[in-house]
């Protein structure tokens, strides 16, 4: 059953035997929330990623992160004739000595860029004319909290968050510890399936990588062992 907001307050209320007046909607909220920070840290996945177009302005080697970034995957640049480039990525430290005296001129095509700051990422050389940027990265997921209806989560995982849940619920009310081991335990199997789907099975093309096969044990006909 794919979750909605209020049912999965009901299952954790229901599995826990703790009634709304302890685990009241505003406690549950941030435990959830807690809940899917947790499992989006721990995978990457393929449901956050995101694109986004801007354009490299001349002279000016700085781009602004978009609000919900959480880490630019890759950065791909167009000129007005179509040519394609792809940026490599770099430490600012790289930068700053592959380029060390930036100005303001325009120079040429930008080859890297690299994680600036809080506010903006940079490129280098700065930039000889107007290029289209297609930005790759991972967003900030969408919260049942706030989307209520459900979520890609909720909707394919609902074992892996409840669990989830059920470990910090268990934190919250000081719970016995064996039925915290239990669901510690359940969530690490859910999240091995999860990882195990998102960043294998998924990234995976059959004609090209073949189809996954376990290693079988098989013993000659003539041992007696």
């Amino acid at each position: 059953m794919a979750y909605t907001l209020t049912n999965l307050q009901t299952d954790i209320r229901n599995y826990t035997e703790v009634g709304s007046n302890v685990l009241t909607d505003s406690i549950l909220n941030t435990i959830i929330k807690n809940a899917e920070n947790k499992i989006n840290r721990a995978i990457d996945t393929d449901q956050n990623v995101f694109y986004a177009t801007s354009n490299l302005i001349v002279s000016n080697r700085y781009v602004t992160i978009p609000n919900d970034l959480r880490a630019i995957r890759y950065v791909q640049l167009t000129d007005s004739n179509g040519n394609q480039y792809y940026l490599e990525q770099r430490d600012t430290s790289f930068i700053a000595e592959y380029y060390s005296t930036p100005g303001t001129a325009a120079v040429d095509i930008p080859q890297y860029y690299a994680n600036w700051d809080e506010t903006y990422w940079v490129v280098a050389p700065t930039p000889d004319k107007t290029y289209a940027i297609t930005l790759a990265y991972d967003k900030e997921p969408t919260s049942i909290t706030t989307d209520t209806g459900g979520t890609y989560l909720s909707n394919k995982y609902q074992d892996l968050l409840l669990y989830a849940c059920l470990i910090n619920t268990y934190g919250y009310l000081k719970g016995p510890q064996d039925m915290l081991q239990y669901y510690s335990q359940a969530y690490n199997q859910a999240l091995e399936s999860y990882a195990i789907e998102q960043i294998g099975i998924r990234r995976r093309d059959e004609y090209m990588d073949g189809e996954i096969r376990a290693q079988l044990i098989s013993k000659p006909p003539s041992s007696n062992k």
